[in-house]
Formats: C-alpha cells, sequence, structure tokens
C-alpha cells in the first residue's frame, strides 16, 4: 500500500516518532514492522488499517515489514485461517515474509527458564478463580500467592515437569515475579506459561506448556529484529510488561511498543468475538457476506483494494479509538470504480413497454459509452425492439408534481435510443396494478442524430425484452440498526440487526452485455450503483450481482471519538 496522501508524506505521530529515531539512530537496524494476526478468524477493514500502518511506515524509511502468526494457543488456531489471511493481504497486495510464533517454542521455553534463575518467575498453583481474588482491584493491591517463593530450584523442577507433561491442563502455571501492589494490574504477577493438553495444527502434541502473548509477543518481535511494536490501543497498559520482558532478558536494542487509536465504523461490527456470533447464529451468510466488514465480505461485495487504500490513506492514524461515518468508506469505494466500471443497463422492477409503431420482427443494435467518464473503455452494442422492459418507478399514471418521468402523453428519452410517448395503459383486471405501457416512438430522435426540434424532460434506461438476461439483485444496507448500541455480551441481535440490510430483488432483466460478466469485475448499473457477480451464489443458471455501493455520496468528513 501507499505511504503518500495526496502527494505528500503523511506525516502522523507515529511517523514522527520512528522519524526521531531514526535520526537520533536510536536503532542500528533498519527500521522493523510487522502484522501479528492470531490465526483463528479472518481479516476485517480494522484489519487492513493495521497493516496499512505498520507497512507504510516500514515502506516510508526504507524498512522492512513481515506477517507473523501468533498461533501460541491450540485451542483457538487453525491452518485454514493462515491461508485465508494469506490470501487476504496478497488481494490488498502485499505478499510480505512469513513468520509463526509457534517456531519460537524453543526461545519461549529458554527465556522462562532464565527468568526462574534470575529469580523473576515461579510456578503458581492457584486456581483461575484464585489468582483472580488475590489480583486485587483497581483501588486495591493483590496480595501474594502461597507460591511465590518457591526456590528457584524448585520452580525449574516444576516447570520442566510441566514441560513433560506430568500436570493436567490448568492446574499450574508459570507466572512472572513483579510487584502485587503495583497499580498498573498487569504489573502484578502476570501469567506467563499455561498448561494445555490439546494437539496444535503446527506442532501437533510436541508441547503441552504454551506462553501468554504479553510473554511470546515481546520475545517474537526480539527474534524478528523489529524495531517498532504497532499495536492498537487496547494494548497501552501492556506495555510495561512489554518492557519489563524485554529488559528482565537483557535484549539489547529492544524495540519500542506504541499504541494507535482502533478504527471503528458506523453500522458495521469489527468485533470478532460478535462477528463470529452473527456467523454462527445465522443472521448472516458467512464469514463472506457482503454486510460484513470482514475483507472476504468486501472483496464479495465488489470493493477493490484500492478504494480500500484510498479510504485508509484519507483516514490517517488515529491517537485514540475512533468512529468513522460509513458513508465515507463508501465515497472512496464509488471513486475508485467510477472511471474503471462499465456502465450498463439493468431493469430491477421490470414494467412492460410495446412500441406499437416499430417493425415487429426488427432488432436495431445501438452504440453506447461503455464509460461517460473514461473515453478509453470505448463503446458496446445494445439490442433494441419492439418490446422493452423499464423500471415500475419510471412510470406514474397520474404523475404527482416534479415528477419527469414517463406518464400519460409525456414523452422520454429512452437512453441512447429515442422518444417515447406513453398512449394506452393495460392493468391487472384482478388487482388494478399496470401491466403494459403501450407507446410510440419517433424515429427522427434517435440519439446522435442531431435532433432538436423538440426537447424532453427525462432521459430513463431500458432493455430489450427479446434479449433481455434474467437475474436476481441483492441490495446491502448497513447490518446493524441507525439506534443500535452493542453491549460487552448477551446482544439481543434480532433487535438490532437491521432486517432490511439486505433486499433481493428476483426478476430483474440485464441488457445481455451482461451475459459475458466476469467474476471480480464491478459494473455501474446506471442510476442503481455499482455490482458485481456474487461468487457464492451465482451459477449457470442463474447469474446474482451484489450492490457494491449505490450512486449517491453522502459523505461528509467528520471523525467521531469513542470512549
Amino acid at each position: 500500500m501507499s505511504s503518500k496522501k495526496n502527494g505528500e508524506e503523511a506525516s502522523d505521530f507515529l511517523t514522527k516518532l520512528v522519524k526521531e529515531d531514526v535520526e537520533n539512530s536510536v536503532y542500528s537496524r533498519p527500521v522493523a514492522t510487522r502484522f501479528p494476526p492470531e490465526p483463528n478468524g479472518y481479516l476485517h477493514i480494522g484489519s487492513a488499517y493495521a497493516i496499512h500502518i505498520n507497512h507504510s511506515i516500514a515502506r516510508k524509511f526504507n524498512g522492512t515489514f513481515n506477517l507473523r502468526f501468533d498461533d501460541t494457543n491450540p485451542l483457538k488456531e487453525d491452518a485454514k485461517y493462515v491461508e485465508a489471511i494469506r490470501e487476504d493481504m496478497e488481494w490488498l497486495g502485499i505478499k510480505p515474509p512469513v513468520y509463526f510464533g509457534s517456531d519460537y517454542s524453543e526461545q519461549y521455553y529458554e527465556a522462562a527458564v532464565k527468568l526462574i534463575r534470575k529469580g523473576k518467575a515461579y510456578v503458581c498453583d492457584l486456581t483461575p478463580e484464585q489468582m483472580t481474588e488475590y489480583r486485587g482491584t483497581l483501588t486495591e493491591p493483590g496480595k501474594d500467592s502461597p507460591f511465590r517463593n518457591r526456590s528457584a530450584q524448585e520452580n525449574l523442577d516444576l516447570f520442566a515437569q510441566m514441560k513433560t507433561g506430568n500436570f493436567p491442563s490448568s492446574s499450574k502455571v508459570l507466572r512472572a515475579k513483579i510487584d502485587m501492589s503495583a497499580p498498573n494490574i498487569n504489573l502484578r504477577d502476570p501469567v506467563l506459561y499455561r498448561i494445555i493438553h490439546a494437539e496444535h495444527y503446527r506442532t501437533g502434541n510436541e508441547w503441552c506448556i504454551y506462553p501468554m502473548y504479553d510473554f511470546a509477543h515481546p520475545i517474537q518481535d526480539s527474534i524478528e529484529g523489529i524495531t517498532h511494536s504497532l499495536c492498537s490501543a487496547e494494548f497501552i497498559d501492556h506495555r510495561s510488561l512489554y518492557d519489563w520482558v524485554l529488559s528482565e532478558l537483557e535484549v539489547v536494542g529492544p524495540p519500542k511498543q506504541r499504541e494507535f487509536g482502533r478504527l471503528n465504523i458506523s453500522g458495521f461490527v469489527t468485533s470478532k468475538r460478535y462477528l463470529r456470533e452473527l456467523v454462527e447464529r445465522g443472521y448472516v451468510d458467512g464469514w463472506d457476506d457482503p454486510r460484513l466488514p470482514t475483507l472476504k465480505g468486501l472483496r464479495r461485495r465488489g470493493v477493490t483494494p484500492e478504494g480500500i487504500q484510498n479510504f485508509l490513506e484519507e483516514i490517517g492514524v488515529f491517537r485514540q479509538n475512533s468512529m468513522v461515518d460509513s458513508a465515507m468508506l463508501e465515497h472512496f469505494i464509488r471513486q475508485d470504480l467510477k472511471e474503471k466500471a462499465i456502465s450498463v443497463m439493468a431493469v430491477l422492477e421490470p414494467l412492460k413497454v410495446i412500441i406499437t409503431n416499430y417493425p415487429d420482427l426488427e432488432t436495431e443494435m445501438l452504440e453506447l459509452k461503455n464509460n461517460e467518464n473514461n473515453e478509453t473503455l470505448g463503446s458496446r452494442e445494445v439490442p433494441f425492439s419492439r418490446e422493452l422492459y423499464i423500471e415500475k418507478e419510471d412510470f406514474m399514471e397520474e404523475p404527482v408534481a416534479g415528477f419527469l418521468r414517463l406518464s400519460l402523453g409525456v414523452e422520454v428519452r429512452l437512453k441512447g435510443a429515442y422518444f417515447l410517448k406513453c398512449e394506452h395503459v393495460v392493468k391487472d383486471p384482478l388487482t388494478g396494478k399496470v401491466k403494459e405501457l403501450y407507446c410510440t416512438y419517433d424515429p427522427e430522435t434517435k440519439s446522435g442524430s442531431g435532433f432538436n426540434a423538440r426537447k424532453v424532460k427525462s432521459t430513463i434506461h431500458w432493455v430489450s425484452a427479446k434479449h433481455g438476461i434474467p437475474a436476481q439483485i441483492h441490495l446491502y444496507d448497513k447490518l446493524l440498526k441507525e439506534e443500535a448500541v452493542i453491549l460487552e455480551s448477551d446482544n439481543d441481535w434480532d433487535k438490532i440487526v437491521n432486517p432490511d440490510s439486505r433486499i433481493e430483488m428476483k426478476q430483474a432483466i440485464l441488457e445481455p452485455y451482461l451475459q459475458d460478466a466476469s467474476f471480480g469485475v464491478t459494473y455501474q448499473f446506471i442510476r442503481h450503483g455499482y455490482f458485481c457477480l456474487d461468487t457464492k451464489h451465482s451459477s449457470a443458471s442463474e447469474w446474482v450481482f451484489n450492490r457494491s455501493v449505490s450512486l449517491k455520496d453522502s459523505w461528509k468528513k467528520t471523525l467521531t471519538p469513542v470512549k
């Protein structure tokens, strides 16, 4: 991803921090950053934000950037997520060197042994409930574990037995010996290692003890030569422990942990836990549902990597957690597609039109531009015939004030074709709804002919009934209701999920150009927005198109801090 913004180098607080370190020669090695996902889920727009920050800073200083899987918990991780994350990053245009935390198991163990020998770690037998009780609160100090003063030799023996599998899962842990009265609760003898008897997706049953993230992460960064460990603001209270681990292990030129605010987008759910609830309870169509902010969902929706990149460039780097209006993301998606997409005609709610004075068996090929904003995309031929479909909303039998489209006795232009006048309306005898329109056309008014004897106030799109392709259309809106409030737990999704977040239109008719539509290509449906073939539900017998974004742009440049 590019690190440029409006032609200039972005200047944010993280960039300034790294620049100062470079100018002061704090490190004898190049700037190095990383993205360290746990392979237990799929990347989302917030992940792309973190990737962008780390990758762009590394590029800005001619440094290095790598992908490291933090896979030190066998209960949650899976190889399928590893492949999905690598695929998503390549889709974003980034293919960094790849490392695995599970490859450093020996180094974690040796580091733990070093801390034990220094008297800085001990094996504790307290249960999780007891440990919580001993930990204290924000206003009250904790108290020492009764196992805190075990000798170094006893701790070494017990830790070795933990490693060889002599104890059941969760029966013992290795804890750092720091300060049970520390104001920062993260320093009150945090757990460094736990026992988990479970098969790891890469190392099998080779290990039954696994390091905690706060212990493994600084060691991983040190091994890989990371200079700046850039992470989200939720880890700011963990920085002291990060520094303590590196200091006690006597790491030379230790990396610096620095934090940035998390990205939240209105109407989207970005918590991995909540996303899993929505998927597993069937509120969405899998992890790649186009209503989700997962990169797979955005990709299925027809969003391009460039659209995401431009959005991330614009928002910059937050100091604190912030909420961005989803309309801002849609703006950059729309701007990216505006000059790329082939513009075609699609009728989502068809109303039949019969042109009584047009030759019954004739088909005329009309030339239409593929993109009004990009001449290089050329043009295509579109069939015109006696029977057409127009949008139901483009006809009103008794027009209200301001309605300028087709009505009885009123002319409109058919896009790229002729003037059309409605002469007669046929209604369904049972429902009274308009069923067909009988119209006439003026053959002298063909587009491009130079005809200017009279004007019309509106142009509407159409599709030849004889040549049109049936399709199903999915229109997407925000997954959550405007007033939705997400709780820490026990969310009643039935009440906060927007029931109209996906609307299926099953009677659409598309111009025949789309018979050869390709997966991964986004098209502009005139007046309706940008659409792409659904990779999950389209088949040889039925085209299904997802709307990427509407044509309407409502973005205003506003950011809202999140407390």
